[in-house]
């Protein structure tokens, strides 16, 4: 009988010989690797008229950096985030505005959430012979199945006309705090020997409303813990084309692939650690510093303890500061800038002010570190998942969720951009790979 652990260690040493490819052969065929140049600008690969995002300005003919900037369909994301309003949720209404281009009126705003709460349901016992019969930690594992298992249930699965798939998407994302909240409890019941919690969704609630609704045994939520939510949601939504899990979307939709196939491929492009995981690499990250860092507001004790992580002297030693620069911004990312203030006032609420004064050293002085010890091309500053993994945790969201409520909200620009992606390209994506094989 093989030992397949030897056999596979064998295995992996052949592969590694046979596939390793020269880093100097990138320089000379001129490969820009993760499709990004040295100073972290993207490769233009397509056009979009959904989202935008810039982080620099031309002065005397150079470029500089400065602050973020994120527009969904032409309007400055503070903008809207304001026009929502305190007491008002807005996640189904900035959904249509992404899905449609352009803002519904009154009427169309409602009918849209009235939309949104028919499709807010699954097919008859679909909880117990799909979600329950296989629960597991990985919800993004499960949740990608139940998509695809979804499938089994349209007539229309393989229709890729624009009317079908807008329909398809609107299901889709009606269902998705359902697949992911199921998902958890199936989770929690079957490995963790909690109760079973299964929670009907209320077609009258919004989106962030029965996502804690179905979460809590109790049912209770305040106003607070439901416009912060339903703010990180939106801000979650949309990040351009080039994104990773955006760009798969693009790719399998220009493949011809259906809805459900297309969503399950972006899913499993969001669960990477290097993309939709990283709020849950921040909260690691601050348990550690509370283990070793004894006062929160000793702001040397805090910078020490940074400054070892840097050196990769502390926590996972890579050297990072999770949670702290962005592939495409530099001085600032507007979602923190904006999702700041909502964190601080349920960190009032909830009494967590001392955890908060932690987050807010962190963000004065790890930039500064960073760029001591570091050559950087541009500017570092907090990312939007500096925070929303300490949101997460006030909310009594489990950790299990995290990425899943991130794929909750990114649904949405998924959805846009593979629309766009019918209407206007009709041509497979097949990006050209130089081959440096040696001839036998």
């Amino acid at each position: 009988m093989i030992n397949e652990s030897a056999y596979y260690k064998s295995r992996e040493e052949i592969c590694r010989r046979n596939d390793s490819i020269s880093p100097v052969l990138y320089d000379e065929y001129g490969v820009k690797k993760g499709l990004r140049d040295a100073k972290g600008n993207g490769v233009l690969a397509g056009l979009t008229n959904i989202s935008r995002i810039t982080s620099s300005k031309t002065v005397d003919g150079a470029k500089v950096p400065d602050e973020g900037r994120l527009w969904y369909r032409g309007y400055p994301i503070g903008e809207l985030i304001n026009s929502i309003g305190k007491e008002k949720m807005g996640f189904e209404k900035i959904t249509y505005l992404l899905l449609m281009g352009e803002m519904p009126s009154p009427d169309e705003e409602k009918d849209f959430g009235s939309l949104m709460g028919e499709y807010r349901t699954l097919p008859p016992n679909f909880t117990r012979d799909v979600i329950m019969k296989a629960p597991s930690g990985d919800i993004m594992n499960t949740v990608t199945r139940s998509i695809l298992t979804l499938a089994s249930y349209d007539e229309k699965a393989n229709d890729t006309s624009v009317e079908n798939t807008l329909r398809q998407c609107i299901r889709l994302i009606s269902e998705f705090p359902l697949l992911a909240v199921y998902a958890y409890h199936a989770y929690n019941y079957s490995v963790n020997n909690e109760s079973m919690i299964i929670h009907r969704p209320s077609p009258e609630l919004s989106t962030a409303e029965n996502l804690l609704m179905m979460l809590r045994p109790d049912k209770q939520y305040t106003l607070t813990e439901a416009k912060v939510l339903d703010t990180a949601l939106i801000l979650h939504m949309e990040h351009g084309g080039g994104n990773n899990s955006t760009f798969t979307t693009r790719v399998v939709t220009s493949s011809g692939s259906d809805s459900y196939s297309t969503v399950a491929a972006a899913m499993s492009s969001l669960k990477g650690p290097k993309h939709g995981g990283a709020n849950i690499k921040v909260m690691e990250m601050i348990d550690d510093i509370k283990n070793h860092v004894g006062d929160y507001s000793d702001k040397e004790e805090v910078a020490s303890y940074l400054s070892k992580i840097i050196d990769k002297e502390a926590f996972d030693k890579k050297g990072l500061i999770y949670g702290m620069g962005h592939a495409v911004y530099s001085l600032s990312d507007p979602r923190e800038r904006i999702f700041k203030s909502y964190v601080q006032e349920l960190a009032a609420e909830k009494g967590r002010n001392k955890d908060l004064d932690l987050y807010l050293a962190i963000e004065e002085l790890a930039p500064v570190l960073i760029a001591e010890k570091r050559r950087i091309y541009k500017g570092v500053s907090p990312n939007v998942d500096f925070y929303s993994g300490f949101v997460y945790d006030m909310l009594g969201i489990p950790k299990e969720l995290y990425t899943a409520m991130f794929a909750t909200a990114r649904i949405v620009g998924w959805s846009a951009h593979r629309i766009e992606e019918l209407i206007c390209m009709d041509k497979i994506i097949r990006p050209a790979y130089m081959s440096v094989m040696e001839e036998k």
